[in-house]
């Protein structure tokens, strides 16, 4: 009787950084790639998305999916440009998401190559896409959908499960059995509750377990009056004349900031206001979440056509109407994507409405190492957009009350209840000096190492 193949784990992004995510797992001939996210904010971390890949992408048979965001999914169509063309397991509404997001990155990477090779601000020439919406069109049929709890039967002895991670629509923890081992995948771990979804669930234990550490050396607030400094925010600016500009991600963040806005209105906390969602792609994500196919996913008590009630909710699509809300004429509050402002149509606003006074900017969710939304938290005087510098005016707020990361407390309590404990633990998706104080902090409460690997690195999984 042979003995089984071993596993081995590479950590191809995800490591030492709050991005890129990307983990190969090695079992015998087999590859099979967890998540494929795009390396963002500084710029030795965009540049690695640039660069060759290490292993033929021809050679991965399968990705897992553990959802839609571009550091989790944004690198898939680069991997089919260099020649992947295995199956790409997801859930139903991950993959309805992963089109929406795929098809706005291409188009954005198109459009920001062009205005480059127009201005003339790009060392390259002539400035190129990372990749394209024809290589969008040539990933999106390889999706393959996969239910929660259902064996997922990869071949060779090799099986997956994935398990409701409450972190966005869709979104998943991972585990998988090999011959072997077995090991755990967290994806993004959402906190105890969420505004809109479901609790998380917890896997099975596994020998190994790999658990993000975004904000493993903290806790979230936990204020008297949920979002305070937000609604005060909103009525200064109001009372000297501006608008509030809120930069936040297309998926999650903006249905939450929707539901947030309107109880903060029905509660009289803050004034009726026209609320302006500039950014088709969140548009397009928020008619996923109002799909009552997904009702099992969205907590019990809210009805998916009506968990948003804001009578002067206006939908922006066209770019000329998004070019009149540079210049509001009455005050509103304009939510346009990107979350950490690094690309979209927010830089046009930020752009236009950060060197005036009257204004506020509102950041609602993690700002990244090296992006703008980062350079204003850190309070910034000046913005570098489009070439130019913008100086920085405007209020600024970073609210930490919606973020859907679980915390210290979240991500331990998961992980003390996984059943049979793991054996050792990799704290990934964080900055070194978090993942190490949250590696700690794992090993003084559950008593099993916790390591943080590095870029690159190879395990082998017993």
């Amino acid at each position: 009787m042979g003995t089984a193949e071993p596993a081995w784990l590479s950590f191809l992004g995800g490591a030492g950084t709050v991005t890129g995510s990307k983990y190969l797992l090695t079992v015998g001939e087999r590859r099979i790639l967890i998540d494929s996210g795009l390396f963002q904010g500084e710029k030795q971390l965009r540049e690695q998305n640039w660069a060759e890949f290490g292993i033929p992408p021809g050679s991965i048979s399968d990705v897992l999916l553990t959802h839609a965001h571009m550091d989790h999914v944004g690198y898939l169509p680069r991997l089919v440009r260099g020649g992947f063309a295995g199956r790409v397991w997801a859930t139903a509404p991950s993959i309805r998401l992963a089109e929406i997001v795929l098809r706005d990155s291409a188009f954005l990477n198109e459009r920001d190559a062009e205005h480059a090779a127009k201005r003339g601000y790009s060392k390259h020439h002539p400035p190129l896409p990372l990749y394209t919406t024809a290589d969008v069109e040539a990933t999106l049929p390889l999706f393959r959908a996969v239910g929660y709890h259902e064996p997922l039967d990869l071949g060779d002895g090799i099986v997956a499960r994935y398990y409701p991670a409450g972190h966005i629509l869709g979104s998943a923890s991972i585990h998988v059995t090999t011959p072997s081992t077995n090991v755990v995948f967290s994806g993004d771990v959402g906190r105890h509750t969420h505004p809109v979804l479901r609790p998380r669930e917890v896997p099975p234990g596994a020998v190994t377990v790999l658990i993000e550490s975004t904000y493993g050396d903290r806790e979230h607030p936990d204020p008297e009056i949920a979002h305070e400094p937000f609604a005060d925010l909103i009525r200064r600016t109001v009372r000297r004349g501006g608008s509030v500009l809120v930069p936040a991600f297309a998926v999650d963040r903006t249905e939450i900031l929707l539901k947030t806005l309107s109880e903060m209105q029905a509660e009289g906390r803050i004034p009726q206001l026209p609320v302006f969602v500039n950014s088709p792609m969140a548009l397009a994500a928020l008619a996923v979440y109002r799909d009552p196919a997904y009702r099992d996913e969205l907590r019990p008590d809210l009805d998916p056509a009506h968990f948003i009630d804001l009578p002067a909710l206006r939908e922006i699509r066209s770019t000329e109407e998004s070019v009149r809300l540079n210049h509001p004429r009455h005050p509103c509050i304009v939510i346009a994507a990107s979350g950490m402002a690094t690309g979209g149509r927010v830089l046009h606003h930020l752009k236009h409405m950060l060197p005036d006074h009257r204004h506020s900017v509102v950041l609602v969710g993690y700002q990244g190492e090296g992006t703008r939304g980062r350079s204003l938290v850190d309070g910034a005087t000046q913005l570098k957009m489009f070439g130019r510098y913008v100086p920085v005016r405007a209020e600024v707020l970073q609210d930490d009350e919606f973020s859907v990361h679980g915390d210290r407390s979240d991500l331990l309590d998961w992980l003390a209840e996984l059943s049979p404990g793991p054996r050792t633990v990799y704290t990934v998706h964080g900055t070194p000096e978090v993942s190490r104080a949250f590696g700690a902090h794992i090993t003084e409460r559950i008593g099993v190492p916790a390591l943080v690997p590095t870029l690159g690195e190879t395990v082998r999984l017993d």
